[in-house]
């Protein structure tokens, strides 16, 4: 019995505290307005998740890099927006529980960092589509 306890103590101290409490995945709901965009979710130039359409939510994996979304609608002008990377406040525990071992499994597996779970963001509408095409542009061509 003691020998089991023994191996569950050291399991525990072994692993992070955000490993253990918060995990290496995050759900991120995204919202827009209006509402019915395509967003991507893009970090380190690679597509991650996407919700299409908005409003939604994408379970991405935890990462110590930021992630970019980018949102379109027809009608409305592409709108970004950046969701930083962050220290998760589980992490700390490892100071207190952990122990190095702990804040080496955290960093290695992403749980150490966490996103803003909500995202808001607004489309601005393109104030004359038919503008962006200049009617030199659609003139045909003569010799």
């Amino acid at each position: 019995m003691i020998r089991v306890l023994t191996l569950g103590v050291a399991a525990f101290a072994l692993a992070g505290c955000s490993f253990l409490t918060e995990g290496v995945r995050q759900d991120i709901s995204v919202s827009t307005t209006p509402s019915g965009a395509a967003c991507v979710f893009m970090r380190g130039g690679q597509k991650i998740a996407e919700v299409n359409p908005t409003p939604g939510s994408a379970i991405i994996r935890k990462d110590k890099h930021d992630i970019t979304v980018e949102c379109e609608k027809e009608g409305y002008q592409k709108a970004t927006m950046l969701n930083e990377s962050d220290v998760a406040a589980a992490s700390f525990g490892n100071i207190i529980i952990g122990g190095v071992p702990g804040i080496i499994t955290d960093l290695a597996t992403g749980a150490s960092n966490k996103y803003d779970p909500k995202m808001d963001i607004t489309l601005q509408a393109v104030e004359n589509p038919t503008a962006a095409v200049s009617p030199t542009a659609m003139a045909p061509l003569t010799n």
